[in-house]
């Protein structure tokens, strides 16, 4: 046989889907698990398509996870997570996946990786891609985690059952600091475009914010009227890569990650038909925002890019702060697939800013289980 199977678990997250790993099931030098990771989501695909391999064409839907044992004392197991280019030769580690930090519990309980039983299990994990700790709350049924409820989330068919994770201590991912300039608010000058107002922060994962108004637009605007746009995304592309080397990412916009920072453009709550038709009330959120992911628009919000958002709304001064609306613990994001609730705690003493947590609730689903097939010599690298 030219192809060999290796053990792994298809699962929903929120609203990413990703490929699930035991470590103890792949190659011991890490080095070969891009390799492996390509083929089994089906990358490089010129076509964007991934029908040789269990990706779906966009970056939501092209991941891979690797469940270890932990390695930090506090923590029940290390979750590592790769985003995988759809038509680039690329797998990158620079950053979490808040989506499928959701199914990381009720994988652990329902491989045995953790002891779980009553109604509820509290999964403590370490992402090992930001260093950062993720309390998962997870509701449990006959020692298995539960899937039917009645939780719904933008996004998402259909409900199922209520997962909340708290991410502890979310600043600092990658620069060290919640801001990585120590503004709210920075200039970034492009040569041929001119000066953008911008507000850098890291929590969860280093992200660039800016005024829909800046780059004329509303905030509004479905996935295609943006995407279409081909100035606006690369006018985007280019304030990301110049806002990656203004946050210390790297020294040049050559060394920047595909997926950090991400970029976030804000707007004052607005009315919108959601990707499936239905009307957004302005006065159920506290803001509009659509943000990019991997060089496309995100279909509803990656999870760590909304969770550094809703700190950023709570931080005194920023654009998203100034554009934020109502008041109360939860910041409601109105993105392409409806709004989405998060609630953050950020701690404000003198000049120092601190981020104590974000909040918030997914569901999850086990999909298939079994085998992924590789060819040979991938799996023997």
């Amino acid at each position: 046989m030219s192809q060999k199977r290796v053990p792994a678990i298809f699962m929903r997250g929120g609203s990413s889907k990703g490929v699930f790993f035991h470590s103890s099931d792949l190659p011991e030098d890490k080095n070969s698990w891009d390799e492996l990771f390509l083929s089994v989501l089906g990358s490089p695909d010129p076509y964007g398509r991934q029908l040789n391999g269990m990706g779906g064409g966009i970056s939501s839907l092209s991941k891979a996870v690797v469940i270890s044992p932990p390695t930090r004392l506090d923590a029940d197991v290390d979750y590592t997570f790769a985003q995988i280019s759809v038509k680039d030769t690329v797998v990158d580690y620079s950053s979490n996946c808040g989506n499928l930090s959701s199914a990381v519990g009720p994988f652990a309980i329902d491989t045995g990786l953790v002891d779980a039983s009553g109604m509820k299990k509290e999964v403590r994990i370490h992402n090992t891609n930001s260093g950062k700790l993720i309390v998962s709350k997870v509701p449990l049924r006959d020692g298995l985690s539960e899937v039917v409820g009645d939780f719904s989330i933008p996004g998402v068919s259909g409900t199922g059952a209520k997962v909340q994770l708290d991410f502890l201590d979310p600043g600092g991912t990658r620069t060290g600091s919640l801001l990585p300039t120590g503004k709210t608010v920075d200039i970034i000058t492009l040569p041929n475009a001119g000066d953008f107002e911008v507000s850098l922060v890291d929590a969860s994962v280093p992200c660039a914010f800016i005024e829909a108004k800046a780059l004329g637009v509303t905030g509004s605007e479905s996935i295609e009227e943006l995407e279409s746009n081909n100035s606006l995304m690369k006018l985007v592309e280019e304030i990301r890569l110049a806002a990656g080397v203004k946050m210390g990412l790297g020294e040049t916009i050559d060394q920047i990650p595909p997926t950090a920072p991400k970029l976030g453009i804000v707007a004052e709550p607005l009315a919108y038909k959601t990707l499936a038709g239905e009307l957004v009330d302005p006065s159920s959120a506290s803001l509009t925002t659509r943000i990019w992911s991997m060089g496309q628009v995100h279909r509803v919000l990656p999870l760590t890019g909304a969770m550094c958002l809703a700190v950023a709304c709570k931080i005194p001064g920023t654009l998203c702060e100034r554009n934020t609306r109502g008041e109360g613990v939860d910041i409601k994001l109105a993105n392409p697939s409806g709004v989405l609730p998060l609630n953050a705690a950020v701690e404000v003493q003198g000049n120092k800013i601190s981020a104590r947590h974000v909040t918030a609730y997914r569901t999850a689903r086990t999909l298939m289980e079994g085998n992924v097939l590789v060819p040979d010599h991938i799996h023997q690298i």
